[in-house]
């Protein structure tokens, strides 16, 4: 099925919204349009529609007109296999000890590293993204520290990236979690390939919200890589199941969120142990003093 796309800039978030929102009452329908502010420091957004069929460029051009925008830049997308494309794109990425790597990359492996194979799929984590790139180096910062955990949980898990980490190098109780259905799925296939079945329990749940989380607290280490709102939301359970002394691991969070996030877990018994950034993203160690 071939795509297309319709591209164009305008000064201003608030013409860029109304744009996008004309163009979703376009017809052809597109089947998604996104609103982007173009990050030069020039002010301009861009503003963008995928097509399963030619776009009315008539009906665009009006569109432009009618917001001051340029106008939109129409183009036929070649048929594409993502998941391929995204294999051969995606390089390894080392973090400390870790090394995740997909299975096209299998003959990189370093000595010494602790491997972690994930496939490019449906699920968030695959090691290139800041977030979770920082909660790796986090972890292994803490290993480095000479911490040790026998209870772990990963909230949010995505590809269960941090929990199959933990679980490289602690024996324990470790669950990951996650509120999406086929994230948890993601998880159990990445589990089975890296031939941890066994070693993470994998449930699906929002937040803390599940028997077997509820069962094993209190954890010595949490790693919560989601988005500043939850994470903010999820501060008095996350307080109330991790162990006095314990370590949680937080990403999802812009830099300008981190003092934020921060002030809310002082605010909920904790202490800061780090705070790195990694692009835009801010990843953050915080000891529960109990």
């Amino acid at each position: 099925m071939p795509t297309f796309t319709a591209l164009t800039t305008l000064p201003g978030k608030t013409a860029a919204d109304g744009l996008g929102e004309a163009m979703e009452r376009l017809y052809p329908e597109p089947t998604g349009v996104g609103v982007f502010e173009v990050e030069d420091g020039s002010g301009l957004w861009e503003v963008g529609g995928y097509f399963t069929e030619a776009p009315d460029e008539t009906a665009l051009a009006v569109l432009a007109a009618a917001f001051e925008a340029k106008p939109f830049v129409v183009s036929e997308l070649p048929e594409t296999d993502w998941v391929a494309h995204v294999r051969r794109e995606l390089a390894p990425v080392e973090a400390g000890r870790f090394f995740v790597y997909g299975s096209h990359d299998v003959g990189k492996l370093p000595e010494g590293r602790i491997p972690l194979l994930i496939e490019a799929a449906m699920a968030f984590g695959t090691g290139h993204h800041g977030t979770t790139l920082g909660c790796l180096k986090a972890l292994d910062h803490l290993l480095d520290e000479g911490f040790t955990a026998s209870k772990i949980a990963d909230i949010g898990c995505g590809t269960a990236v941090l929990a199959m980490a933990a679980a490289r190098v602690w024996e324990g109780d470790i669950i990951a979690s996650d509120i999406d259905e086929v994230a948890v799925d993601v998880a159990e296939a990445n589990l089975k390939a890296n031939g941890m079945a066994d070693a993470v329990h994998c449930v699906e749940a929002a937040g803390f919200d599940h028997p077997d989380l509820k069962e094993h607290a209190p954890y010595d280490l949490i790693f919560a890589n989601i988005l500043k709102g939850p994470l903010v939301a999820l501060s008095p359970e996350i307080s109330a199941n991790l162990r006095a002394g314990g370590q949680a691991i937080l990403s999802g969070i812009l830099n300008e969120q981190a003092n934020d996030v921060v002030s809310v877990y002082l605010q909920n018994g904790f202490n800061l142990a780090r705070r790195d950034e990694i692009g835009e993203w801010t990843t953050l160690i915080l000891s529960n003093h109990g």
